[in-house]
């Protein structure tokens, strides 16, 4: 499939640049995908949609202070934006300008963490090994700052606004921002009708957001990306599956988890590694019945996941509608529910 099949037109104005408060008062499209029907709702009247004995897959990673200012110590300002762990103090990382970060070059953050350039990947970035004083984390914690996207031009007053309220393993590059809709409050309400939640974890980093440069979408490569399935979850999704019911991921991150973790159609285990996995159009989904996402960016392997799950032409008439109509889109915007995927039960 050619790239320009996933491109729909998106003013600058749809682009959401703050949160709404509170933060389920986002307005909520349901797509129906094998009826090609569309609904419009609230994102607080999620209920509406879910029966008892559907699970809700969330992904708990935590947003990190990703993005490090600091000076080479050969002269000039240069930004070092961490991506993942490696193992102890090696990072992959994207420097900007990356033109001066050869390898060996020594940047200075503060008088408590530097690092070295130790070599260069395949994807234009470069594996850095840190020097500091003291605890990393709590380093990290006073010198960096949130990694917001660059579409998003306003400050953040809260920094946990860009954090999910039940976010807890450290490590993402960028918040899996379906779950930025849920309040605690709702998610009780959602258990008190007998929705079970489970969780997962995978880091956000390059893979997810990394443009598509090939022209043809098959020959793009995905970043790998950690993740972690637990055995809770694992058996919660497939006594889910027994019963009858829905296993319902929130986000594309929740959903590639699955898919990753997936060992058969309807069969998953307990597992956790790295993951590349690309889904576009024409792919079987093994585990993910229906999808809680936001709006996506033109031409992105996001755009193309959902695509596969609720079929191409679909979709960008659902992202026509809803630029029409108002939607706020990307990360601080609204939400989609695609109750079912194309395939039959």
């Amino acid at each position: 499939m050619l790239l320009n099949e996933f491109d729909y037109y998106l003013p600058e104005e749809s682009i959401a640049q703050t949160p709404v408060e509170p933060r389920n008062a986002s307005r909520l499209m349901v797509l129906y995908p094998r009826e090609k029907r569309i609904e419009d709702s609230h994102f607080y009247e999620l209920g509406k949609y879910l029966n008892p004995g559907d699970a809700l897959i969330f992904n708990d990673t935590r947003v990190i202070p990703a993005r490090l200012l600091g000076k080479r110590i050969s002269g000039g300002r240069v930004e070092v934006f961490l991506l993942r762990r490696i193992d102890g103090n090696s990072w992959e990382t994207l420097v900007k300008p990356g033109k001066k970060a050869r390898v060996g070059e020594n940047i200075i953050f503060s008088d408590e963490l530097s690092c070295v350039v130790k070599e260069n990947t395949d994807f234009g970035g470069r594996i850095v090994e840190f020097s500091y004083k003291g605890v990393f984390e709590e380093i990290l914690d006073r010198l960096g700052n949130t990694p917001l996207p660059p579409y998003i031009h306003e400050d953040l007053e809260d920094k946990e606004r860009y954090q999910t309220v039940y976010a807890r393993e450290k490590g993402s590059a960028a918040a899996p921002t379906a779950g930025l809709h849920f309040t605690k409050e709702e998610m009780q309400e959602l258990k008190n009708m007998g929705v079970n939640l489970g969780f997962l974890t995978l880091h956000v980093g390059l893979g997810t957001f990394r443009p598509v440069k090939a022209e043809r979408i098959e020959e793009h490569k995905m970043h790998r990306e950690y993740y972690s399935l637990p055995e809770e979850t694992a058996e919660l999704i497939m006594k889910t599956k027994e019963a009858g019911h829905r296993v319902i991921a929130v986000g594309t991150t929740a959903l590639r988890t699955l898919e990753s973790a997936a060992v058969a159609k309807g069969k998953i285990e307990a597992k956790s590694g790295a993951t590349e996995i690309f889904i576009y159009p024409g792919y079987e989904f093994k585990i993910t019945d229906a999808l809680i996402t936001n709006f996506h960016l033109p031409k992105s392997t996001l755009l193309m996941l959902v695509s596969a799950f609720a079929g191409r032409e679909f979709m960008l008439k659902a992202y026509e509608r809803a630029v029409n109509t108002g939607y706020r889109f990307f990360s601080f915007g609204d939400a989609m529910f695609l109750t079912e995927n194309l395939e039959e039960w």
